[in-house]
């Protein structure tokens, strides 16, 4: 799995003029699943992001995480995350899993990171044609791989 993370003020999720989901401060995550991710992905990148630690604290020090401060997320499905731009200008998405792998993963890691932190998460539809705003704070973006830890 990869997961493109921002630290976010405001983000909100719109799909056919609708609001499907809206936070005021904490995490917009884009997922993307892969063709050979599994249920122990899932459960150890919703637990890092749950902990990762890039929320400031009174001293302004990233050091609180999105549990601390009981953050909300919104986790949108991001299949182009697996995008291989190797040969020529049009993007590969080969490495993306097909809708029918992807939903069951993409859904078990929402039930996932609610139970990580102990309340709903909004999300986007997957496959949905969705308008995404958000207002980064810091800048704070950080990309995560299951299966490069780094």
């Amino acid at each position: 799995m990869r997961a493109v993370i921002q630290r976010v003020t405001k983000a909100s999720v719109t799909i056919n003029g609708s609001i499907n989901a809206e936070i005021n401060q904490g995490l917009l995550i884009l997922l993307g699943v892969g063709v050979n991710d599994t249920s122990e992905d899932i459960t150890w990148l919703s637990n890092k992001i749950a902990n990762l630690r890039i929320f400031s604290d009174e001293d302004g020090n990233m050091n609180l995480s999105l549990k601390a401060i009981n953050g909300n997320a919104i986790v949108v499905s991001q299949f182009t995350l697996f995008a291989s731009t190797k040969k020529g200008n049009r993007p590969s998405f080969l490495n993306s899993a097909k809708p029918e792998q992807a939903i069951p993963l993409y859904e078990a890691f929402v039930k996932q990171l609610e139970t990580d932190l102990g309340k709903p998460i909004g999300t986007g539809i997957f496959g949905a044609d969705m308008k995404v705003e958000l207002l980064n704070d810091g800048p704070v973006t950080i990309t995560i791989d299951t299966k490069h830890k780094e």
